[in-house]
């Protein structure tokens, strides 16, 4: 069936593109080619000229989310330009700062767990209230969260809380928003995978490898497989999903007895 998704000549605004293997960058590829129109929001000017070549052409906008009324003043830059309203809003935004390293989840400074909760999670409760007056009717708003809650790597730290509380935030948006308005919110829980920002995280080869071999299909997810679920729940095709969390894992989260592994746990042979 053509245009199942029926995006076409919809307009769509994507925060979070760092390079070609960003999620948000395979998502708004995704909506361009099914006749969307992507307005991109980036964090800073440095980072804007570094995408220069990427995105020539395309309506570039700057919004540091860390920064108190950042979201309100790209929402009237956006409207200025004659870009809204608009039809669903990508939150592929999440930054932590492990630059110390590694430390124990107990460790974690007071600094950098509000800072990367200001970015990672309360941005998108900033987003959703700055451009709730320029949302199409029937909008839907997307973030990116993780395929389980309930572990405990420890190499992620204090994400896993920070993480909670971006999903904990898209079922109270999803109903506060449900008062006046049709505009939906839902997660997609990514498993692991290869961008930028995860080899920030120390350990995370280790990791990558390890949740690969609990996938059913011995393969770790690609983000285009992610950002395929992200223009779903975009789509008016999903529009009975609201609040909710859409895991994505390849079957990482249901695998935890797979004999393989617990074979080379354990060191028994067949």
């Amino acid at each position: 069936m053509p245009d199942f998704l029926r995006l076409t000549d919809k307009t769509f605004l994507v925060f979070g593109v760092a390079n070609r293997k960003s999620v948000a960058w395979a998502v708004a590829t995704s909506l361009e080619e099914q006749g969307a129109r992507v307005v991109y929001s980036v964090r800073s000017e440095a980072r804007r000229k570094s995408l220069e070549a990427l995105l020539a052409g395309k309506s570039v906008f700057i919004c540091d989310v860390e920064q108190e009324g950042a979201a309100e003043k790209l929402a009237g830059e956006i409207a200025a330009a004659g870009l809204a309203p608009l039809h669903g809003i990508v939150h592929s935004i999440a930054f932590a700062n492990y630059s110390d390293g590694f430390k124990a989840f107990h460790e974690t400074k007071r600094k950098d767990f509000l800072q990367a909760t200001a970015v990672s999670a309360f941005s998108l409760i900033e987003v959703a209230r700055a451009f709730k007056p320029h949302f199409a009717p029937g909008a839907s708003v997307v973030t990116i969260g993780i395929s389980s809650l309930l572990v405990t790597p420890d190499n992620y730290g204090y994400m896993g809380p920070i993480k909670a509380a971006l999903e904990s935030s898209v079922r109270f948006l999803a109903k506060s928003f449900s008062a006046d308005s049709a505009v939906r919110f839902t997660a997609v829980g990514a498993g692991p995978l290869k961008t930028s920002a995860s080899a920030g995280i120390p350990g995370y080869l280790e990791s990558y490898l390890y949740a690969e071999k609990l996938t059913f299909r011995k393969k770790n997810l690609e983000t285009r497989e992610v950002a395929d679920a992200v223009v779903f729940l975009l789509s008016e095709r999903s529009s009975g999903i609201n609040g909710a969390t859409l895991v994505v894992d390849a079957g990482l989260g249901s695998n935890y007895f797979d004999k393989e592994i617990i074979r080379l746990a354990t060191r028994l042979e067949k």
